[in-house]
C-alpha cells in the first residue's frame, strides 16, 4: 500500500508487466475483499514502485507491510512467497505415476507432527512436481497460518547468499533461513551442482533446521547422486528423510489429466479427442495444456467444432514429424536384429525370445511413428491395454537395465539414419 487518499487506494506493484497483469487479472477481486471488509467503495489505482536491492534481501519484518483489514488477524512473515493459485491438491490428477509422491506430499502439509520432517522429490521437467510442491504451500499456509513458509528457487537461494556476501549481510542472510523459517520449500536442487560455496551455506542452513525439527522440501530432476559436483555432505542431507518419484504418467493418467484440463477451461472435449491427445501427447503435462490451448483458440477463432480432425491438425505443429518413421521399417529392422521372422511378432507365441522384440517393437513405434494405439495393436495382434503395457514395461526396463537401453538407443539411431 502506497497511499490512501480521498478513497482512493494506490496499491505498488515492482514493474509495468506486474502492475498490467494485477489489474486485468486481481483489480475485482481485491475491490470485493475491501467491500466485504467494509472498506468500501474505494477506487483502487497500481503505481510501479520497484523496491531497492535492499528492501529485497532485508529479513522479514516483526511488522506486517500490508493493509490491516478488519475481521482478518495479523500473520507473520512468510517468507518469499510466490505461488501460482491453480497448484493445489484437489486441482492435481493422481495416478499409479504419482500416487506416492501425491500421499506423502499432503500428509507433510496437513500434519506437522507427521513423523518426517523432510522430502525430496525426483522428476522430470513437466511432471508436476511444482505443482505439488506449491500445494504444500497452499495448504500449510491455510491449516496452519502462523508458521513462516519460505518457497524459492536454488538459484534465487544462490543469487541471494552472492548478493548478501557482497554487502556484508550474510548474518542477516543466516538469521533470516535459520530462525526465521519454520517452513524451506527449495526447489530446483540440481542446480547447485559446482556452487561449492552456496552448498556449504546451504548445508549449515538445513542442519540448523533440521534440528529444530522444521519442515524441508527439495525438488531436483535429477537423484542427488547424479548431480555433478554435489558434495557428499549435502547428497547425504538430501536424500536423509523421506525420497518420493513422479514418473511420466501413463495412458490413462494423461487421459485423466487431459479431460480435468479441459473442464478447468471449459472447454468441450469428446472422449476420442482425449484420448488421442493421450496417445501422441507422452513428453510431460506442459505440452498437454499447449495441446489444448491451441486446440480451444482454433475451434473459437475459427468456428470449429472440436473433433478428431481439428486435434490432429493441433497436433501436427506439437510433434516433430521429421523425426518420424513408417511402421514397416521398424519391424523389418526389430526383425533382423533379433533375428525372427515377421510372423513372429504377431503370432500367439509367449516365448520370451518372441515377446521381448515384439514388445521392443511396440515402443519404437510408438516412440518413432504417428500410427495409432489401433494400428500397432493390428500389426502385433494384441489388444490395445497389452500394447499399453508392453509400451511401459520397456519404459520402466530402459531406465533399469543397461543392457534394454543401449538396444533400445542403437534401435533408435537405425531409425533415425535410414530415413531419408
Amino acid at each position: 500500500l502506497l497511499e490512501r487518499r480521498n478513497g482512493t487506494l494506490v496499491l505498488g506493484c515492482p514493474n509495468r508487466f506486474s502492475k498490467n497483469w494485477v489489474a486485468e487479472n486481481y483489480k475485482e477481486l481485491i475491490q470485493e475483499k475491501l467491500d466485504k471488509a467494509g472498506l468500501g467503495p474505494v477506487n483502487i489505482q497500481f503505481k510501479v514502485q520497484p523496491h531497492s536491492p535492499d528492501e529485497l534481501l532485508t529479513p522479514p519484518s516483526d511488522i506486517p507491510q500490508q493493509l490491516c483489514l478488519p475481521n482478518l488477524g495479523n500473520r507473520p512473515p512468510r517468507g518469499y512467497i510466490n505461488l501460482n493459485r491453480n497448484f493445489t491438491f484437489d486441482r492435481f490428477v493422481v495416478g499409479p505415476c504419482n500416487e506416492f509422491a501425491y500421499s506423502a506430499s499432503k500428509a507433510m502439509a496437513q500434519d506437522f507432527a507427521w513423523g518426517y520432517n523432510t522430502l525430496l522429490m525426483l522428476a522430470g521437467t513437466g511432471l508436476g512436481k511444482s505443482h505439488l510442491s506449491q500445494a504444500m504451500c497452499h495448504k500449510i499456509l491455510e491449516s496452519f497460518p502462523d508458521k513462516r513458509v519460505y518457497y524459492i528457487t536454488a538459484e534465487e537461494f544462490t543469487n541471494e547468499m552472492i548478493s548478501c556476501l557482497r554487502r556484508g549481510r550474510i548474518e542477516e542472510f543466516k538469521k533470516k533461513y535459520r530462525q526465521a523459517c519454520d517452513v524451506l520449500l527449495l526447489e530446483e536442487v540440481h542446480f547447485l551442482s559446482g556452487k561449492e560455496k552456496t552448498q556449504v551455506e546451504l548445508g549449515h542452513t538445513l542442519d540448523a533446521l533440521f534440528n529444530d525439527k522444521k519442515k524441508i522440501i527439495f525438488t531436483s530432476s535429477l537423484p542427488p547422486k547424479d548431480i555433478p559436483s554435489l558434495s557428499q555432505d549435502l547428497s547425504s542431507r538430501l536424500t536423509g528423510g523421506l525420497v518420493t518419484t513422479i514418473e511420466s504418467p501413463d495412458f490413462d493418467t494423461r487421459v485423466k489429466i487431459i479431460q480435468k484440463k479441459a473442464s478447468e477451461k471449459k472447454l468441450p472435449l469428446p472422449d476420442a479427442v482425449a484420448e488421442l491427445l493421450a496417445e501422441k501427447l507422452t513428453k510431460d503435462i506442459r505440452q498437454m495444456e499447449s495441446a489444448l490451448n491451441c486446440l480451444k483458440a482454433k475451434s473459437e477463432l475459427l468456428n470449429e467444432r472440436i473433433s478428431q480432425d481439428l486435434a490432429r491438425e493441433v497436433l501436427r505443429y506439437l510433434t516433430n514429424s521429421s523425426e518420424l518413421a513408417d511402421m514397416e521399417g521398424i519391424r523389418e529392422l526389430v526383425c533382423k536384429y533379433y533375428k525372427i521372422s515377421p510372423q513372429m511378432l504377431a503370432s500367439k507365441s509367449r516365448k520370451k525370445i518372441h515377446t521381448y522384440p515384439r514388445n521392443i517393437f511396440i515402443y519404437l513405434c510408438r516412440t518413432h511413428t504417428e500410427e495409432t494405439l489401433e494400428r500397432i495393436s493390428k500389426a502385433v495382434n494384441r489388444s490395445h491395454s497389452t500394447v499399453l503395457y508392453a509400451f511401459e514395461t520397456v519404459g520402466r526396463k530402459i531406465r533399469a537395465e543397461a543392457k534394454v537401453r543401449k538396444e533400445v538407443e542403437f534401435l533408435s539411431r537405425k531409425i533415425k539414419e535410414a530415413k531419408p
